[in-house]
């Protein structure tokens, strides 16, 4: 079964745990002034609706990263 594919979301400021319900099961992380958002987006739906939440919050985007799968036989 496909779970989705994995994405690394950026957004500037620290982000306090209270805001991690709103990213739908994303693992949230502060690094040096950011909050880095990662895990499993299951269509194209899902991602834009995180990226509309990110906007509502008036936070700035910095980068949204697709991570990249490994299949069988990938190093």
């Amino acid at each position: 079964m496909d779970s989705g594919t994995a994405y690394k979301i950026v957004v500037r400021g620290e982000l306090d745990d209270r805001y991690a319900y709103l990213f739908d099961g994303m693992h949230m992380h502060r690094v040096d002034g950011t909050t880095v958002l990662t895990g499993n987006v299951t269509d194209q739906s899902q991602l834009h609706g995180l990226l509309d939440r990110l906007e509502e919050l008036a936070l700035e985007l910095l980068s949204v990263e697709q991570l990249r799968r490994h299949s069988r036989g990938d190093p």
